[in-house]
């Protein structure tokens, strides 16, 4: 598990994600092993982020399904035991999953 998660935050950060984290939920009874959050700076900022995630998930023969293609201010992921989410800023403050999860 940790090279996909390694592989996938080292390509997201190489595109200029930003408060690129890793959550490890396996002891959290969530429905993923690992959450992987980025922020991007606009719309194609987000695209080119989610393109990147989900070329490596789809590569790791994971099949990815992705919600909220349209959206400007969050996108998912869902590779599985691992789930990558792409936000805006605004995206990132409204959800604030990493503290969400932490409790």
């Amino acid at each position: 598990m940790n090279g996909i998660l390694q592989e996938i935050t080292t390509a997201l950060d190489a595109k200029s994600g930003e408060n690129i984290i890793t959550l490890d939920l396996k002891d959290k009874g969530g429905l993923a092993d690992a959450f992987v959050l980025v922020t991007g700076n606009s719309e194609t900022h987000m695209r080119t982020l989610s393109e990147t995630a989900e070329e490596i998930l789809t590569r790791s023969g994971r099949k990815c399904r992705i919600e909220g293609e349209h959206s400007l201010n969050w996108r998912l992921l869902d590779g599985g035991d691992v789930v990558v989410h792409v936000f805006s800023h605004k995206g990132r403050d409204f959800y604030r999953l990493e503290r969400l999860w932490e409790e």
